[in-house]
């Protein structure tokens, strides 16, 4: 799902993304300047593998998700912002990679599966 950036205005846009058994739920908000708030929440499951077996775990996903997306090239000379920024180069945001590359993020940290955690007790 393709959003323009331009159609963002001040009241939010909602919009809701599913792949596989996640849930990408929010909306876009336009906030200043070349900013766009992103404010959503990432539920459900994903499937990854333990770092320890290699058996195949369903990881739950239950996350907050917050930053904001840039028309453009952004520059924080004063870094007054505290959320990260996610430059957008065509004037679009694409939900579908956003929504990939967060559980790509998620997948990326260390997991063991129960039996592994077990045996380490």
């Amino acid at each position: 799902m393709k959003v323009t950036l331009r159609k963002v205005t001040t009241t939010a846009l909602d919009f809701e993304v599913n792949f596989n058994e996640i849930t990408f739920k929010g909306y876009l908000q336009y906030h200043s300047g070349k900013l766009i708030l992103l404010k959503a929440h990432l539920n459900g499951f994903v499937d990854t593998d333990c770092d320890v077996c290699a058996k195949e775990i369903k990881l739950p996903i239950d996350e907050e998700i917050e930053f904001f997306i840039s028309d453009g090239v952004y520059e924080d000379e004063q870094n007054s912002l505290e959320f990260d920024v996610v430059e957008s180069l065509d004037s679009t945001v694409d939900l579908d990679e956003l929504l990939h590359s967060e559980i790509e993020l998620i997948k990326s940290d260390y997991y063991s599966c129960e039996d592994c955690k077990n045996k380490n007790d």
